[in-house]
């Protein structure tokens, strides 16, 4: 009862404090994000700038062949920005780029040095052999130049290469589940930032408000019990977490994510964040002090997500930092059939360490309350 009565307490005053409504604003701020500034599928086609410097005879053919490969079959007309200058161009928009038909060599060559983007010019020499002239950027690699160089000697290169294209084994990460979209693969980033940053961000905040106050030191002199207090801290910010990543999930999700295994997560990482956040603050006496081991544990924080959105760059310290758990975790979660081994494992692993650090940091408090 004693601990009941004092997560309610916290929780009246939590309410009426701004860092409260901070955690609320930016969880919606986070929806509107993904809702109105985050498409579905991001635009991710290679553009390619082309300029036909052949018989008309030639140029026709050549058109006609990219139009059979277009995805609507249709040459639309369109205008290309670059250095000051607007050129008309035709655009072919095929399933792996935009390819754009300038009419002059003058705006390749703007296009090219103002929009840093690889050109091509082609022509016809005197045997009336179709030359292709690229105009790199100078950061290509030694292998794409000699593919380039290879690439369109149908005679002697372009059958091996075609045969070896199709005959390169492609395996899905997605085996067995449907992949999101651009906007569904950034909800678990979100909820590890809402879940991890976030809540270490503000729990320190709330500690620092009452060390400034003498709440915490008060305890000395009351019967209540610190860890009370500090679990019911812990509560609140937890409590809080759930309702601003059900915010962001819902809207975007719907029915699909586990919303069970959701609640279990966000309460065992979220004490987990929550417990390192008051270890951390028990060594400081404001927020001030604290910057700069907040600051390191926020970059350290932050490192999985290179890995997230660069599956190719996954060393093995990375997978040991907790928020690259959140958000594997998250990502099971959120999707259908999710390995929910995985997940609840992480959530044994969370509450366990969360409860080690908050033996420490409960240890800290009532050392630090006879200072």
């Amino acid at each position: 009862m004693k601990l009941w009565h004092s997560f309610s307490k916290e929780l009246i005053l939590s309410s009426k404090s701004w860092y409260f409504y901070i955690e609320l604003v930016m969880a919606i701020i986070l929806l509107l994000i993904l809702l109105f500034v985050v498409p579905e599928d991001f635009d991710s086609k290679g553009k390619e700038y082309i300029y036909l410097d052949l018989p008309q005879v030639v140029q026709e053919r050549y058109a006609k062949n990219l139009l059979e490969e277009d995805l609507d079959e249709i040459t639309e007309q369109a205008e290309v920005k670059a250095g000051g200058s607007v050129f008309k161009a035709r655009l072919y928009e095929t399933e792996e780029s935009k390819i754009y038909l300038l009419d002059s060599l003058d705006a390749l060559m703007a296009i090219s040095k103002s929009e840093s983007v690889p050109a091509v010019h082609v022509r016809a020499n005197e045997d009336n052999q179709v030359i292709h002239t690229y105009y790199l950027q100078g950061y290509e690699t030694v292998k794409l130049k000699n593919l380039l160089m290879v690439y369109h000697n149908r005679l002697a290169a372009h059958d091996v290469i075609e045969e070896y294209a199709e005959n390169i084994p492609i395996r899905s990460l997605y085996q067995g589940e449907e992949a999101f979209n651009d906007r569904e693969n950034l909800i678990p980033v979100f909820l590890t930032f809402n879940g991890s940053l976030m809540s270490l961000f503000i729990i320190a905040a709330y500690i620092f408000l009452d060390k400034s106050e003498g709440i915490i030191k008060a305890y000395a002199v009351t019967a209540s019990s610190v860890w009370h207090y500090l679990l019911s801290k812990i509560g609140v910010i937890t409590l809080t977490s759930i309702v601003t990543s059900f915010i962001i999930t819902v809207p975007v999700m719907g029915l699909q994510p586990n919303y069970a295994a959701l609640v279990l997560f966000l309460v065992t990482s979220g004490f987990f964040v929550a417990s390192l956040g008051l270890l951390l603050t028990s060594y400081y006496k404001d927020i001030v002090e604290s910057f700069g081991a907040m600051y390191i544990v926020i970059l350290i924080m932050v490192m999985p997500n290179i890995s997230y959105f660069t599956p190719s760059w996954s060393p093995d310290w990375v997978k040991i930092i907790p928020s690259y758990v959140m958000l594997q975790s998250f990502k099971e979660i959120i999707s259908v059939n999710g390995n929910m081994s995985y997940v609840l494992v992480a959530s044994l692993a969370f509450a366990v360490l969360g409860l080690d650090i908050f033996v420490l940091a409960n240890h800290r408090f009532k050392k630090t309350l006879s200072l």
